[in-house]
């Protein structure tokens, strides 16, 4: 609870609100008040646990069932990439004649056939 400003006996006031509660239950209906003001927080509070816990669900369910953007190259260039490494050619040839980079050559000629096409 915020802490009170004043001299101590004006519990009613804090420095998150600016207007003045009578808590003291002089004029009947100061506890009332405070009651419905905690029973409107605690609302808050379980609809902003309850937003908190569904903004991941809506985050999980509108990702593409595939984490990352879309395949970098074709499968079938790929597999004609390695058509001219059993044939000999090299990577820098491979490159040259399929656009892919010499990196993403290694990398797709070094894996599994299944692996590098799922």
């Amino acid at each position: 609870m915020p802490r009170a400003w004043g001299n101590g006996r004006d519990r009613g006031s804090v420095a998150a609100d600016p207007i003045r509660i009578d808590t003291t239950g002089d004029g009947g209906y100061g506890p009332d008040r405070v009651l419905l003001l905690a029973l409107f927080a605690e609302g808050e509070r379980t609809f902003t646990a309850e937003r908190g816990r569904a903004r991941p669900r809506r985050c999980r369910e509108s990702r593409p069932a595939r984490p990352g953007g879309p395949a970098a190259h074709l499968p079938e260039k790929i597999e004609h990439a390695r058509l001219l490494k059993a044939q000999g050619d090299s990577l820098a040839e491979i490159a040259r004649k399929t656009g892919i980079p010499k990196t993403s050559l290694h990398r797709y000629l070094t894996a599994p056939a299944a692996a590098a096409d799922g």
